[in-house]
């Protein structure tokens, strides 16, 4: 099953050594879970400062810059994985590196039919498991 780990921090809570750190340990953990095929992709993003919001309301698209919300924790990145379960989504998000000073939510992806392949999948065969290859991804934390 897939699931979606979403990786939650104060985007300005780390010193840039910090980050960087964090950078090399989330490339690792994304490099052990490829090589048990459980990882599908990652990404870190930039701060919410880069963000923009869009909104449509009776036709209208109201656009606006910065984040929806204003929360403690800003979302700063992402993991994609296969895990047999709850339980061995959890351990791997224990894994990841900003769990240590923010929070990792697990969410089962919903697979619904009819979605077209991911562009860095598309005219390529799927893999032992039956899956598209693997991205290759930057995880973990925002970038700036």
């Amino acid at each position: 099953m897939k699931y979606m780990l979403l990786i939650y921090l104060d985007e300005h809570a780390l010193s840039e050594t910090e980050r960087e750190q964090c950078y090399a340990e989330s490339v690792q953990l994304a490099q052990d879970l490829s090589s048990t095929g459980q990882y599908l992709d990652a990404s870190p993003l930039h701060l919410t400062s880069m963000a923009t919001s869009v909104r449509v309301r009776k036709g209208k698209r109201l656009v606006t810059d910065g984040p929806f919300a204003e929360t403690r924790e800003q979302l700063g990145g992402y993991f994609l994985i296969n895990a047999k379960d709850l339980d061995e989504a959890i351990g791997i998000a224990a894994r990841v590196p900003v769990g240590r000073m923010g929070t990792v939510e697990v969410r089962p992806v919903m697979e619904i039919g009819g979605l077209p392949a991911p562009e860095s999948s598309k005219g390529q065969a799927p893999t032992e498991s039956g899956q598209a290859p693997r991205s290759s991804g930057q995880a973990g934390l925002p970038t700036g």
